[in-house]
């Protein structure tokens, strides 16, 4: 079975943007956001933010695998997990 993907609108800088992502990684950008106390918006608007290429889906991708394999990095997947 295909892993679903959805496409959400998000606010980030004032400007809609259209992110999609599988199902998985929406409910992990929403956790990760909950435990920090910020929004989505506020916490895709960061990830947007510190990536040095790709399109935005890849950079939200990268971010949640860093958190998730390295939980100890105070960034939690921030730039040096970006760059790779």
């Amino acid at each position: 079975m295909k892993p679903s993907i959805n496409i959400r609108t998000i606010i980030i800088g004032g400007h809609k943007t259209s992110v999609s992502l599988e199902d998985a990684f929406w409910e992990a950008v929403r956790e990760i956001a909950k435990k920090r106390g910020e929004t989505i918006s506020s916490l895709v608007g960061n990830i947007d933010a510190d990536r040095q290429q790709g399109n935005l889906s890849s950079a939200i991708r990268l971010f949640v695998l860093g958190v998730y394999c390295n939980p100890s990095d105070p960034q939690g997947g921030t730039r040096a997990s970006l760059a790779a």
